[in-house]
């Protein structure tokens, strides 16, 4: 009831705020704060004329209660909107629905979809927190008339919460920051299973006033804190679970330490995982000056032809497992449960890595008013020092490597070509390549547009399996380059909405572990396909049902474990109610075919292909109710339905296994908030 009654008031206090707050403007106004405003903006954010035949220009008003705001990503020229949509939790969730995790959110994840790694180079091996991370790739650079700044909060069961914060503003029209950060901690349904995520990011873009040189920089920073049970020690006591969960016995810990505390980011037997990242680009163009005339404004516009790129990064890493409670009673179930015998009263691993990396591009613009067109040519130079359990320092490595790329939106956004390569030519992964090639065409707004592409990637095998690094392999040896083909299309009718696409993988010397200790190669080619359907169906006015089906199928018996079929399919009563009311709310299942699902390694933080368990798991069913009211959004969600069990009662009892040992929680509440407010 208390928290029944938190979200009420919650609810009470935004219409009340309203009043007085700002609210983001939708996507059919976003392009001018007035519909008769003859001012629009190019690829890159500039303003430029309409062909409207009307040389006037309105101003704006400043006090007005609109905003302008939007956003692209690190790398990319094409523009973006906020997304104010509320129908898919998972988008504002850290986990993606394609990921299971070991039991626990915040905990490693691994994904049910085929999605080998594809990045040559430098790769210290450890990627089962990734998608937890905030990355140069899905950074935002944003541009806004005015502050905008978001808040986010959720709580769910066993005290799990997680809070969020962005905070963006243009101080001038050529000066933006924004700084971002996210914490999660969720103390977890089983013993010695608190996880935390702690995510920073701090970005600022800076352009000269006669446009000619420009600055970003970003800091991110991440760490991930996750302690590891090992799993259950005897699995066939959740058939007969009457309580907690809580109370049963796991592989590692000790369970006299273990508490449920949501302010609990301590570990004692676990991972912790840390990044930082400084990147700095700056660029000095050459070009073609310009300005747009109104009746009462001259707007200064720059062209740039070729540009000289610059871009600066350094980036920390540091890997680390560590069990600081083997006592007697400890060393037998390491012996007992993952065969390794141990001698010391704590265990301790740590790969860090540093990494300084300088590129210098040259970018040449064919046309004027289309910076979505490109030609760049790049040099980067890296170097690597790497030092394991603070004693053994390795030095002197070095990577250097040649790229190039070609990009091509054309103005009526008709065609969409993207080529690029990378090219190790001396250092560490001498050898390594990446080339990839896409091709997108728009067939007309009723026909939707069809994407076709091909990406072949040479990469070396991860510092993991060098003999250097302190995490226990039981055979490192001299493994091979893995390589990887992929020919993927994508057909997409936004009109009739649906999308289908496909990818078809080809494999070779594909590197995998099949024990806790154990790493291998398959030096023969094996294939993959994949088949995903996207649709909404309309299925009365206020009734809609998405859903999404992946089908995937390898040849000839590879170290690869893959559900045939992953669908998530949702069921929602969807409308605008009371003029300011946007609702969604229905059910959500989730499915995949039973298959061998992967088993893990908490002391190499890896998955690993198992056979001796299938899982034949009950769908997952999930209750929601989402809502959004003006800038003030809300969910609340009711999960693992397909947890309830009536023969000894009404019961969520029936708990799903997430990996071999591990078990997924039973009935899970949570509520929470997406508040935006315009300064």
């Amino acid at each position: 009831m208390r928290l029944i009654r938190v979200f009420i008031c919650l609810v009470i206090t935004s219409l009340l705020v309203e009043r007085v707050s700002a609210q983001v403007r939708n996507n059919s106004n976003f392009n001018n704060s007035n519909s008769n405003s003859n001012l629009t903006y190019d690829s890159q954010g500039r303003p430029m004329r309409k062909n409207t035949g009307n040389d006037s220009l309105k101003r704006r008003d400043n006090q007005a209660d609109s905003i302008t705001i939007f956003y692209r990503y690190f790398d990319s020229t094409r523009n973006r909107l906020i997304d104010s949509s509320i129908n898919d939790y998972s988008l504002r969730s850290p986990l993606p629905y394609t990921y299971y995790t070991t039991g626990n959110l915040g905990s490693a994840a691994h994904p049910f979809l085929f999605s080998p790694l594809m990045q040559p180079g430098f790769d210290p091996g450890f990627h089962a927190f990734d998608i937890y991370k905030f990355t140069l790739e899905n950074t935002r650079l944003f541009q806004s008339t005015r502050p905008y700044t978001e808040f986010n909060y959720s709580l769910a069961s066993s005290a799990e919460q997680m809070i969020s914060f962005l905070h963006t503003q243009n101080k001038k029209s050529n000066f933006n920051f924004s700084i971002e950060y996210r914490f999660n901690n969720a103390p977890g349904n089983l013993k010695n299973q608190n996880a935390s995520i702690n995510n920073f990011r701090f970005t600022t873009r800076y352009q000269t006033l006669n446009k000619r040189y420009e600055a970003q920089l970003f800091i991110i920073s991440n760490k991930n804190a996750a302690s590891e049970n090992g799993g259950l020690q005897n699995e066939a006591k959740l058939d007969s679970l009457f309580n907690d969960a809580y109370e049963l016995s796991t592989r590692l810990g000790i369970a006299g330490i273990a508490r449920r505390n949501p302010f609990n980011t301590g570990v004692n037997t676990g991972n912790i995982y840390k990044e930082s990242i400084f990147f700095l680009r700056h660029h000095y163009d050459l070009g073609t000056k310009d300005s747009l005339v109104t009746d009462s404004t001259v707007i200064k516009l720059f062209y740039p032809r070729i540009r000289f790129e610059h871009d600066v990064q350094y980036s920390t890493r540091e890997y680390q497992f560590i069990d600081y409670n083997v006592d007697s009673v400890n060393s037998k179930r390491y012996q007992q449960y993952f065969n390794y015998k141990n001698t010391n009263d704590t265990i301790r691993y740590i790969d860090k890595w540093n990494k300084l990396s300088n590129t210098f591009s040259l970018i040449s613009y064919p046309e004027k008013n289309n910076l979505s067109q490109f030609l760049k040519l790049g040099v980067t130079v890296e170097n690597i020092q790497g030092k394991f359990n603070d004693t053994i320092t390795t030095s002197g490595l070095y990577n250097v490597f040649a790229s190039g790329e070609y990009r091509n939106r054309t103005r009526n956004q008709v065609w969409d070509v993207e080529a690029r390569g990378r090219l190790y030519v001396n250092g560490l992964n001498a050898g390594d390549y990446d080339a990839f090639v896409s091709l997108k065409k728009s067939l007309g707004k009723k026909i939707g547009s069809l994407s076709l592409g091909f990406q072949n990637v040479n990469r070396s095998p991860a510092q993991l399996f060098d003999p250097s690094s302190s995490f226990p392999i039981n055979n490192r040896t001299s493994y091979n380059k893995q390589n990887v083909i992929r020919f993927f299309g994508v057909y997409d009718n936004p009109q009739q909405q649906w999308q289908l696409s496909g990818s078809y993988y080809g494999v070779s010397n594909y590197m995998y572990f099949d024990s806790f200790y154990t790493a291998r190669q398959e030096a023969a080619l094996f294939n993959v396909l994949q088949v995903s359907l996207a649709k909404k169906f309309k299925l009365s006015r206020f009734w809609n049902w998405y859903t999404e089906v992946h089908l995937q199928q390898t040849t000839g018996d590879p170290p690869v474990k893959l559900p045939f079929l992953f669908t998530r399919n949702r069921i929602a009563f969807e409308g605008v109610f009371y003029k300011n009311l946007n609702l969604s709310t229905g059910f959500e299942l989730i499915y995949h075919s039973p298959y061998q699902r992967d088993n893990y390694s908490p002391f190499l933080g890896q998955f690993f292909v198992q056979s001796s368990q299938t899982f034949s798991n009950r769908p997952d069913i999930n209750f929601f109710t989402h809502f959004r009211i003006r800038s003030f959004k809300g969910f609340f969600r009711v999960e693992n339905l397909n947890t309830l069990t009536i023969n000894n009662g009404f019961k969520f009892n029936k708990l799903s296994k997430m990996a071999p040992h591990y078990p997924n929680v039973g009935l899970w509440l949570r509520f929470g908030i997406w508040w935006s407010f315009v300064n």
